[in-house]
């Protein structure tokens, strides 16, 4: 039995989803009213529920054969640090012995919000996690649980096979529950379907126009794949970037919800709220060959052909 959490949210709910699909034994974590509360998740086969505040009476109870860790608090505005290290610290490492205890590999989310504004760039070398700046609570939460990580190795105090995953912008359907945190993917379809036109941040920085911030957009089939690969051929341990390799800019992703809808692109600026600016990243790209060198990384889909399927889906979603 594979344990997931954070199955109800938007990785995760694609990751069991995969998993069922193969005839996985899955045991899938996360707040009840969260399974049931999702349009999104309508059909979707979640195996034996687990509310996350039975989970570790459950753990002692049941036999499992590995962890895919996916469950926290993404939010990136929130600034209670106790509350996201409760859940997103705490949580980690209770899990983290659990596998220890098990024996069993542990496979979990970390962050390209580890990387602060790039100034050291996105190079997914251990040796420089330490010396990286996330630039809000939440990016320094999944710092601060790599960091445990790499100490508890050091101490001999570690599972069977362990895995960090830094994903960088994933898009794909099933976020519609992250509302604001949700990808810009989803926010323009909605935008062009209701008025016509999307609104994209203007730069505040000098030197990047009006829409060339750019991101690493990594489409959710091409994570779901990594993660069911590391399930089948457990690495033995290490911290990954998980990104599409490529930096795009929001023109490039709008214009292809505009292709994919068969729309004339509409695209006009406004500025970027305030209580964001300071923590805007206006550039990521994942280096990716520890992980390809690793045996992991697929050739990912590309941007315009990702957001055409991902396009598709949400609207046969709206018909149904």
């Amino acid at each position: 039995m594979v344990v997931v959490t954070g199955a109800a949210g938007f990785i995760g709910a694609r990751v069991v989803e995969a998993l069922k699909a193969r005839g996985t034994d899955v045991a899938s974590v996360d707040h009840r009213a969260a399974f049931d509360g999702r349009p999104e998740h309508a059909g979707l086969d979640f195996g034996q529920r687990v509310d996350v505040d039975d989970l570790g009476g459950w753990l002692k109870a049941v036999t499992i054969t590995a962890i895919v860790h996916l469950g926290a608090c993404t939010d990136t505005r929130e600034m209670d640090r106790s509350y996201l290290n409760r859940v997103n610290l705490e949580a980690s490492q209770e899990l983290w012995s659990h596998a220890t205890r098990a024996g069993i590999p542990l496979i979990y989310a970390s962050s390209a919000a580890t990387y602060g504004d790039g100034a050291l760039g996105y190079d997914d070398d251990e040796a420089l996690i330490a010396r990286l700046r996330p630039l809000n609570p939440y990016g320094q939460s999944k710092q601060d649980f790599d960091m445990w990580v790499l100490a508890q190795e050091r101490a001999g105090h570690h599972p069977r096979a362990w895995t960090g995953l830094k994903f960088f912008n994933v898009y794909g359907f099933g976020e519609r529950h992250k509302g604001r945190m949700a990808s810009v993917v989803l926010h323009a379809f909605d935008q062009v379907q209701s008025r016509g036109f999307v609104s994209l941040f203007r730069s505040h920085r000098d030197g990047i126009a009006d829409g060339h911030q750019s991101r690493d957009f990594v489409f959710v089939g091409d994570v779901v794949e990594t993660v069911i690969a590391m399930l089948d051929r457990p690495p033995s341990r290490g911290i990954f970037n998980l990104g599409s390799g490529t930096a795009r800019t929001f023109l490039d992703l709008t214009r292809a919800v505009f292709t994919a809808l068969d729309r004339p692109a509409d695209i006009r600026f406004i500025d970027t709220p305030v209580d964001l600016r300071a923590q805007y990243q206006y550039f990521t790209e994942a280096r990716m060959t520890r992980l390809r060198d690793a045996g992991f990384a697929r050739h990912p889909i590309d941007l315009e052909r990702g957001v055409e399927h991902y396009v598709a889906r949400l609207s046969r979603a709206a018909h149904v």
